[in-house]
């Protein structure tokens, strides 16, 4: 799988990452890095503890690095549930989580398709 082929699986922007890192090298190393970040597993269980301030960091950061690597499904989804927390309408981010849950997830397989080659 090219990395093209990821961001077309993922419903990232390819283009706006190549710009921003330059090389295709640079944009594999940070997209192989993602699997590792653990803000979306943080997110995840703040929300079922209840932990709103968790929950917050935790979507804030997804969504910036979302965002940075130009993962637009998945920045879209975390950025609608970090304002969900920001203005502490914690019924609407455990409604909005499965939807995260959903992108996060289509982000990962893509890019394990991705490493498996």
């Amino acid at each position: 799988m090219t990395i093209q082929q990821c961001y077309a699986a993922l419903e990232g922007d390819c283009e706006e990452v190549m710009g921003r890192l330059y090389s295709e090298a640079l944009v594999r190393k940070f997209v192989g890095k993602f699997l590792t970040d653990p803000s979306f597993q943080l997110l995840e269980d703040s929300i079922k503890a209840g932990s709103r301030e968790e929950a917050f960091r935790a979507a804030h950061t997804l969504k910036g690095v979302s965002q940075n690597l130009s993962f637009t499904k998945l920045y879209q989804s975390s950025r609608d549930i970090t304002e969900a927390l920001r203005t502490e309408n914690f019924e609407l981010a455990v409604q909005l989580l499965p939807r995260v849950e959903a992108d996060y997830a289509q982000t990962v397989a893509a890019i394990r398709m991705l490493q498996d080659g």
